[in-house]
C-alpha cells in the first residue's frame, strides 16, 4: 500500500483524509491533533507528527524518513508557500498546484488579467489599484457605497467586502480599500452586480478536466446571508449536479473558462493539477466571473467527495497518468447537505479564549450523520476545545431527498450539539444577491 502525505488540517482535509485512508496509508504533519484526521491516519496504519506543515525542513525529513510516495495538498496558504514544489522536488507524485500555479488564488489581479484575456465578457467592471491616487480616481465612479472591495491576497474567505452589506457608506468602503492597498500594495474595486452566486469546481490532471457536482455555499455569518463574510457556514448539492437557477449551458461556459485557464497556466510546464474552483454570478447580463481558488472549497469538498463514486486512488492514478475523464471519475446522482458548527464569537469578534464543548461523536454517527472536525481537538472523553476562532466541525448527510436530509441534520444538531455553540438555521434556502 502506497504512503500518502496530506498537509492541511481543516474540515476539507478531514474528508480528503477519509478518502485517502480507504486505499493508501495516510501520513500527516498536523499543527494540532484534528480528531478526524488522526482517526483516519490510525485506521490506515499510517503516521502523523505534531508540528508546522509550513516547516519545510520538518516536512522534508518526514517524507524521507517514512519513504512517502504521494502528496496531496488542498490548503491555500500551503500551496502559496510552495509545499507541492517541495514534494515534487523529492520525487513524489503530487495532487495540487505549484506555488506559481496557485497564484490564480493568491493574486486576484493575476487571475482577473487572465480572465480578461480569455473571456472578457465574463469580467465585471473593475479597477486594479496600486496607488492612493488611483484609488481616489476609481472612487469618482461611485456616487454611493454600491461597490465591492477585494484584497489582493489570501484572506480565508473573509476579505471581500460588499457595499450595503459590509460597509454602509462610500467613505467606509474607501477606508477599507485604502487599508487593503496599504497591506499589500494592490486592491481591486469592482462594480456591485445583482445575481445568484455559485461555484464550479473541476478535478484536473493538468490537461483534462472533470466537473464536480455544483454546490451552493453560505458564505455569510448569519441567517438570510447577513453579517460578515466567512468561511462557508453550510453547503448543499442536488442529485442532478446543478442548482435550481442554473442550466447545463451555464456550467459549460464556466468549465470552458476553467479549461482555458488551466491550459494557459500549464502552457510552458505542468504547474497545475488537483482542483480549480471558480466563483461565478448568474446575472441578467450573463455569467460573470468572481474569483478562482486553487483547491477544493471548504465546506464544498465534504459535499462533493461524499458524492464521489469512483475510488479515490483510481482518481489519483488517472491524475498522475494524465488520463482523467468523466468515464473514470464518476459521481453518484445524490443530494448532499452540510451545516458547519462554530463558536458564538466566530467572525464577529476576535476571541482568544478557547471554547470548551461537549460532543458525543458516536451518537451523531449512529444517527446516520457524518462529522468532520476542523479547528478543534479532543481534550477528554466527549470533550473538545477550539484551537482558533474559526469553524469547529461540520455535520453532513447524503441521500435521495434533500428536505429529509435537512430535517435529519438539524434534528441531530438540536439533540447533540452543545448549546454554547452556534450555526446558521437556514441552510437549504437559496438567496440572491
Amino acid at each position: 500500500m502506497e504512503k500518502c502525505l496530506l498537509l492541511g488540517n481543516g474540515g476539507r482535509e478531514a474528508v480528503i483524509a477519509e478518502n485517502i485512508a480507504k486505499t493508501y496509508s495516510l501520513y500527516s504533519v498536523l499543527p494540532y491533533e484534528n480528531p478526524s484526521i488522526v482517526e483516519y491516519v490510525k485506521k490506515s496504519n499510517g503516521k502523523y507528527i505534531v508540528g508546522s506543515p509550513f516547516d519545510k525542513e520538518l516536512v522534508k525529513k518526514f517524507i524521507e524518513e517514512e519513504k512517502i510516495e504521494v502528496c496531496v495538498i488542498s490548503s491555500d496558504n500551503l500551496l502559496q508557500d510552495g509545499l507541492i514544489d517541495l514534494a515534487k522536488s523529492l520525487g513524489l507524485k503530487t495532487f495540487g498546484p505549484t506555488s506559481i500555479a496557485a497564484k490564480l488564488e493568491w493574486s486576484k489581479t493575476y487571475a482577473l488579467d487572465i480572465v480578461q484575456k480569455l473571456a472578457p465578457e465574463m469580467v465585471i467592471k473593475n479597477f486594479e489599484i496600486s496607488t492612493e491616487a488611483e484609488l481616489e480616481k476609481a472612487m469618482e465612479n461611485y456616487p454611493d457605497e454600491n461597490f465591492v472591495v477585494k484584497p489582493e491576497g489570501l484572506t480565508g474567505g473573509k476579505g471581500v467586502k460588499v457595499g450595503g452589506e459590509h460597509f454602509s457608506s462610500k467613505e467606509e468602503g474607501f477606508a477599507y480599500a485604502k487599508e487593503c492597498l496599504n497591506a499589500s500594495g494592490k486592491v481591486i474595486v469592482q462594480d456591485k452586480v445583482k445575481g445568484s452566486e455559485f461555484t464550479v469546481m473541476v478535478l484536473t490532471d493538468g490537461k483534462n478536466v472533470v466537473p464536480l457536482p455544483i454546490t451552493f455555499d453560505y458564505p455569510y455569518r448569519y441567517e438570510e446571508d447577513k453579517g460578515p463574510g466567512t468561511g462557508g457556514m453550510g453547503c448543499m448539492s442536488f442529485s442532478n449536479g446543478l442548482l435550481p437557477f442554473l442550466e447545463q449551458k451555464d456550467v459549460d461556459e464556466c468549465v470552458n473558462l476553467i479549461q482555458k485557464t488551466i491550459n494557459y497556466v500549464n502552457k510552458d510546464s505542468l504547474e497545475f493539477t488537483g482542483v480549480l474552483y471558480g466563483g461565478f454570478f448568474k446575472t441578467e447580463e450573463g455569467i460573470k466571473f468572481i474569483e478562482f481558488n486553487a483547491r477544493f472549497g471548504d465546506p464544498e469538498a465534504m459535499n462533493v467527495l461524499n458524492a464521489l463514486e469512483t475510488p479515490w486512488n483510481e482518481v489519483m492514478e488517472n491524475i498522475f497518468n494524465q488520463t482523467l475523464s468523466t468515464e473514470n471519475c464518476k459521481f453518484k446522482k445524490t443530494n448532499t447537505f452540510l451545516v458547519y458548527i462554530v463558536s458564538k464569537e466566530y467572525a464577529v469578534k476576535k476571541n482568544n479564549e478557547p471554547v470548551i464543548f461537549k460532543l458525543n461523536k458516536k451518537q451523531i454517527e449512529n444517527k446516520g450523520v457524518k462529522i468532520y472536525f476542523a479547528n478543534a481537538k479532543e481534550i477528554g472523553e466527549n470533550e473538545y476545545t477550539s484551537v482558533s476562532n474559526s469553524r469547529l466541525f461540520a455535520l453532513e448527510k447524503t441521500g435521495d431527498n434533500l428536505e429529509e436530509l435537512k430535517k435529519e441534520v438539524y434534528k441531530v444538531i438540536d439533540e447533540e450539539v452543545d448549546k454554547v455553540l452556534d450555526y446558521r438555521k437556514d441552510i437549504g434556502e437559496i438567496y440572491e444577491h
